[in-house]
């Protein structure tokens, strides 16, 4: 994608007169001396900018109005996985709703795979409203914000079920508005499955990823996980892990059963152990500014579209992964590896320290609403 250039609001106005002095005269204060014929040619002139104005000023205003419903509005939403994952499914259900109810007043448009630029980039161009909507990893926003670190947690639910009671609790509607003034605005959150471990190695044991190397999401939660098992973590982009893993630069990664089936990457591991060790969940935000010049009946029915979407989330993340780790096994059911309540307990508590760790930055009210979600 080509590069951007971006001013601020003082270059933006010097270069629209400066670069080009005949889109806008600047009016010049008459000094009117005794010659007369020369006052008239000043008042002349001052008529002609003063008429000129008067009839550039209403096509401004109107130009400068959001509220007209004739005008069409598009959203280009960009993420970086598989159209056929979740979370890209997710996006698509929403554009349908959109064309469906919306058809004409508002367009949006799906960039899955990376396409149109990397996670990390998808946030900048989102507060700068080259894009509408993304989705991103809450670990993507650790660095506006430590309270998101909650989901990345290491074996914080038990199961979806567990995740979906969170996402009702009202910590998490709170959590939806941390980046609020980052002109950022949270739509809600979409659970895309537990985690799974894969290496070319059975990972049975915390021991058995000592001195290996995973790629993880930038994270300093999911860093610290993997430390407290001796292992090497590497930060790696998404779309990079697939080549990494096979040519060895990293040994293994965590992901859900939809992200190792759609991007290939149980053709470069050789086993998969069935962890259910964290959480992937992005969180789904619009251009506040972008949101809130829509007028009001469009408005309306996109937060009816936003809620029906985000109730259909959960279900088709869990049915999807069921699908997917079913085609990965039976195509080789050696490549799972389950692991006894006596080795998930190992793993467990090896990276409990890292509770500790985050607790104050998260904050104990958000970590205990998680855990009454698990004894619900």
């Amino acid at each position: 994608m080509s590069a951007v250039t971006r001013y601020s609001f003082d270059q933006i106005g010097k270069e629209s007169i400066i670069g080009h002095p005949d889109r806008l005269k600047p009016i010049r204060i008459l000094r009117l001396n005794a010659n007369a014929s020369n006052a008239a040619v000043h008042f002349m002139n001052l008529k002609k900018h003063i008429l000129g104005f008067s009839i550039f000023l209403p096509i401004l205003l109107s130009a400068c109005s959001d509220q007209s419903t004739d005008r069409q509005y598009v959203i280009k939403f960009s993420h970086v996985v598989a159209a056929d994952t979740p979370k890209g499914l997710s996006a698509e259900l929403f554009k349908q709703k959109v064309d469906e109810r919306l058809g004409g007043q508002v367009v949006v448009e799906i960039y899955p795979s990376s396409q149109l630029m990397s996670d990390d980039d998808s946030i900048e161009a989102l507060a700068f409203n080259e894009i509408q909507m993304t989705a991103v990893s809450v670990s993507k926003y650790n660095r506006f914000t430590k309270k998101l670190q909650v989901f990345d947690l290491p074996f914080l639910f038990n199961d979806m079920d567990a995740v979906g009671r969170f996402l009702e609790h009202e910590e998490t509607d709170r959590l939806l508005g941390v980046l609020d003034d980052k002109g950022l605005m949270g739509l809600g959150f979409w659970p895309s499955g537990l985690k799974q471990l894969s290496a070319n190695t059975p990972l049975l044991e915390p021991e058995d990823a000592r001195g290996r190397s995973f790629r993880i999401q930038e994270s300093d939660v999911f860093e610290a996980q993997f430390l407290t098992v001796d292992a090497v973590p590497q930060k790696l982009a998404f779309g990079e892990v697939y080549q990494a893993l096979q040519v060895g630069t990293i040994d293994g990664q965590d992901n859900t059963w939809s992200n190792i089936y759609s991007e290939k990457i149980y053709e470069v591991q050789d086993y998969i152990t069935e962890t259910n060790h964290n959480l992937m969940v992005y969180i789904w935000m619009v251009n506040t500014e972008f949101w809130q010049r829509l007028p009001e009946a469009i408005q309306d029915e996109l937060e009816v579209i936003v809620d029906e979407v985000n109730a259909e989330v959960m279900a088709m993340a869990i049915e999807i992964n069921a699908n997917d780790r079913e085609t990965i096994v039976q195509n080789d059911p050696d490549k799972l590896l389950q692991l006894t309540p006596s080795q998930l307990e190992q793993w467990r508590e090896a990276m409990k320290p890292v509770w500790d760790r985050f607790r104050d930055e998260i904050g104990e009210e958000v970590i205990a609403a998680a855990l009454e979600a698990n004894n619900s």
